[in-house]
């Protein structure tokens, strides 16, 4: 009898307890994958996502609070600035391009932003690539038109000729219409931006839109800067931050970003622990799984030895059979990564637009199922231990 006889009529054998060590093995594997691979591609994403612009000017608060607001179009706005703060930069020697923002409507949860048409033709949201149109064109200055990205015009089914009427806030609240009727002449194509998740209105029409404090209508939530150099960000870094104390200078967004994710680097500890802890106690059921049947088996293993099996031989089969059940496991976790993968990555995009891939190439995809069969292996030398020192004569003898 072949080696890999033995392990396979073993497996069969106890079949229920192999099917259900290898489903927590999987369930253990595929979390510590998921774990390691968004904590991964979300730093990566995050610090590199800036939609093309090296800084963000606000109102006087937390830049972290300010780069969330302007660029992921998270959270609330901290306050606005003025006209004159805005003419200021943009004609200021060390500014390239300075793109204005106005915040404070939504489309049934949607974000809409007030802007300028620069922002589809002159900016780079990644190297190489400008905002392109799936359909239509880019909204008139002066007209009560939108631009829709393409996540948002998906999930609200709109399309060019569409039309809407915003809600205000950024919270959806259906008795909080604005009279206001608003044309889609333009749908974004995909850009796996949080551009993707906004509906874009001209900054006019935002700004003087009905309900709204007609003394603020010239004000600004936040102007994006693109910088001649990184030399002029420290300026204007010191010009606002360090001698000014009326508005905040987000410089430079990737740093910002980055410092966000260190700070919150403990719950992503926390995350891998839980599951080290799973595979630990998946490898330990693999033992006992093993070792609770060896009674059953002695017998057998008995008779394997009187039919010339070496002991190594039998120790070796357990220690295997541990291994394959191990490898099992971490074959279906690659189904339980998905699974997990992808609806984390549903979730990150609906949040803040941002795409991960889930299957992109990591380490870990080799790593995690050699080390999780390893593990299992480890955890059958003790019934291998036991197999190894069953006694032919006692196990054999006649009980009466």
């Amino acid at each position: 009898m072949t080696l890999a006889l033995i392990i396979f009529r073993s497996l069969r054998q106890h079949l229920l307890s192999t099917i259900i060590t290898a489903l927590s093995i999987a369930l253990a594997g595929g979390l510590l994958m998921s774990v390691w691979t968004i904590k991964e591609q979300s730093q990566a994403t995050f610090t590199r996502v800036n939609i093309g612009f090296d800084a963000v000017l606000g109102p006087r608060g937390s830049k972290l609070e300010l780069v969330l607001n302007s660029i992921f179009h998270l959270e609330a706005s901290a306050g606005n600035i003025s006209q004159a703060d805005y003419d200021f930069v943009r004609h200021h020697p060390a500014v390239k391009l300075a793109i204005p923002i106005a915040v404070g409507d939504n489309l049934r949860g949607f974000r809409i932003v007030g802007t300028v048409p620069e922002l589809f033709s002159a900016v780079e949201y990644a190297p190489g690539h400008t905002f392109a149109f799936a359909a239509g064109q880019v909204f008139h200055p002066d007209a009560k038109e939108a631009v829709m990205g393409n996540f948002a015009a998906e999930k609200l089914k709109l399309k060019v000729g569409d039309t809407f009427h915003p809600f205000h806030g950024l919270a959806f609240n259906p008795n909080e219409q604005h009279a206001d009727t608003y044309t889609v002449v333009g749908v974004l194509a995909p850009s796996n931006t949080p551009a993707d998740k906004v509906v874009w209105i001209p900054l006019h029409g935002l700004q003087t839109m009905s309900g709204h404090d007609p003394r603020a209508a010239n004000d600004l939530s936040a102007v994006l800067i693109q910088l001649r150099g990184p030399s002029a960000g420290f300026r204007l870094d010191m010009m606002y931050n360090k001698q000014g104390n009326r508005l905040t200078f987000a410089y430079p967004i990737g740093a910002i970003i980055a410092d966000l994710f260190s700070k919150i680097g403990w719950f992503d500890q926390v995350l891998t622990l839980i599951a080290y802890l799973v595979a630990l106690v998946s490898a330990a059921g693999v033992l006992v799984s093993i070792y609770n049947s060896m009674s059953a088996r002695r017998r057998d293993i008995a008779i394997l030895r009187a039919l010339g099996a070496r002991r190594r031989l039998v120790f070796g089969a357990v220690v295997l059979e541990a291994a394959v059940i191990g490898l099992l496991g971490m074959m279906v976790s690659f189904g339980v990564y998905a699974a997990i993968a992808s609806g984390v990555a549903a979730v990150i995009r609906t949040q803040t637009g941002v795409v991960l891939d889930p299957w992109v190439y990591g380490p870990i995809m080799w790593q995690a199922p050699l080390a999780m069969t390893a593990l299992c292996a480890l955890g059958g030398l003790v019934p291998a231990w036991v197999a190894y020192r069953t006694d032919i004569a006692s196990t054999l003898a006649p009980s009466s």
